[in-house]
């Protein structure tokens, strides 16, 4: 079964399986609202973050895949509105959905245009790190380091069913 990690500047370190998620405030119950073209379901990023308790301190959200092979860091305060999916009607966020959790920010632009860009859209998420200051973050810098990630996600997804963890297309 999946978890869901909330840790560092957090009053509350918490795992968050997929009833504790179903058992929040801020439920989402279609996610195709906020997000278009997407299915499912999904909880506040606000309802999550107020059960751990998140420090005044805390400056930065990190977004971390499972295997950690992809993670995001902006600043906490960019990420008003997102949502985390875990759920496709009753059953849990589909890995081909990039669940069995996945990270949304609703208003994000397209890959490379900015700090809150369609990369920050995380896949198999597996761990939520509040931070003082930027923390890990692996996104594409440049146009072809981008083009890499993308083809081995893509061959990952054919091969294994699941790899890397971003995506503002599929």
């Amino acid at each position: 079964m999946s978890v869901l990690q909330i840790e560092g500047e957090v009053a509350r370190p918490r795992a968050f399986q997929f009833e504790d998620l179903r058992n929040l405030p801020g439920q989402v119950e279609d996610i195709s609202e906020l997000v278009p073209g997407r299915q499912g379901g999904a909880v506040s990023l606000d309802a999550v973050l107020k059960a751990a308790g998140v420090s005044a301190e805390a400056t930065h959200i990190g977004l971390e895949s499972t295997d950690g092979g992809f993670a995001a860091s902006v600043e906490l305060g960019d990420v008003a509105g997102a949502i985390i999916s875990y759920r496709l009607g009753e059953d849990p966020l589909p890995v081909s959905q990039g669940g069995p959790i996945r990270f949304f920010i609703p208003e994000a632009s397209h890959c490379r245009t900015g700090p809150i860009d369609a990369c920050a859209n995380v896949k198999f998420l597996g761990t939520i790190r509040l931070s003082i200051g930027q923390g890990k973050d692996t996104r594409p810098t440049n146009e072809a380091e981008h083009a890499a990630l993308h083809e081995a996600e893509h061959a990952a997804l054919h091969e294994h069913g699941h790899k890397h963890d971003h995506d503002h297309e599929s």
